[in-house]
């Protein structure tokens, strides 16, 4: 895993995760595993079994208007203070800090030019 300042993570928003499986499987030819998670099933991209990206069903009201996209995440050395110093730079944070079991503390947030884009900090190995 890369550190601090790096690209950590990509995953996909999409209405129809097993069309988007479908998709990527063909064209990429990405392996798909499951993770449960609170929200439904998050879907793994793999590559020779190793873990590439993320896919996920984009449901409820939080994604009303919301369109299909890939959100990025950046591997930063604590979420809580990178957020803090988004704030501090002028951006905005869209979704405090929170946990992810097993994966680490991810926060999403906007940069003061308005794009958007998750700080992560990756669980203890």
């Amino acid at each position: 895993m890369s550190g601090h300042g790096t690209i950590w993570w990509s995953e996909l928003g999409t209405r129809d995760a097993e069309k988007a499986k479908a998709f990527y499987g063909n064209a990429i030819g990405w392996t798909f595993s499951e993770m449960p998670s609170p929200e439904g099933t998050y879907y793994i991209a793999n590559v020779d079994e190793k873990p590439v990206a993320g896919v996920f069903t984009m449901k409820g009201e939080q994604f009303t208007g919301v369109p299909e996209h890939w959100m990025t995440y950046i591997n930063v050395d604590n979420v809580d203070r990178r957020a803090e110093a988004v704030v501090a730079a002028g951006g905005e944070v869209i979704r405090a800090p929170f946990d992810v079991p097993g994966v680490g503390r991810i926060a999403i947030v906007k940069d003061s030019g308005g794009a958007v884009v998750g700080l992560g900090t990756p669980a203890a190995s």
